[in-house]
């Protein structure tokens, strides 16, 4: 018989309600709320070009610095690619990472993980939580909401 960790699954169902789409970013959301960070959740939304305009909407906005964090659980090649194109066209947006696991591998046999990933393309980085140095960033008049 196999047993199955519900507690992840129930997290994930208790941050849904909580109007989020991981309990990554509920936790993130929760963090920032007891730390008195103002922030944005969903709501910048970058335009960018492919074979058709398309629109990224990243997860939060730091207002005090204007940094944009991007929660993943996973980070699919879809979504490095969009990270890609989204660095190059608007290369005065700071963009970073907070993964559930960063040395999760890109792929099943893959050698790179994410972390290695984000460094080779100059993103900054960090496991489950925004590190205080980033809040404490000075602010930028580079957050549009």
């Amino acid at each position: 018989m196999t047993v199955i960790d519900l507690s992840k699954y129930s997290k994930r169902k208790r941050a849904i309600q909580a109007g989020y789409r991981s309990g990554l970013e509920e936790s993130i959301s929760k963090e920032l709320t007891e730390k008195g960070v103002e922030f944005t959740y969903e709501k910048m939304k970058i335009s960018w070009l492919d074979s058709k305009t398309r629109t990224y909407t990243p997860d939060f906005v730091i207002l005090r610095n204007g940094i944009i964090v991007e929660s993943k659980g996973r980070f699919t090649s879809d979504d490095r690619r969009k990270h890609l194109e989204v660095q190059a066209q608007h290369p005065e947006l700071d963009i970073r990472f907070v993964f559930s696991n960063s040395r999760a591998k890109l792929y099943k046999k893959a050698k790179s993980s994410y972390g290695d990933w984000c460094t080779r393309y100059g993103f900054q980085y960090a496991d489950k939580a925004i590190p205080q140095e980033w809040l404490d960033e000075g602010d930028s008049d580079v957050c549009q909401t």
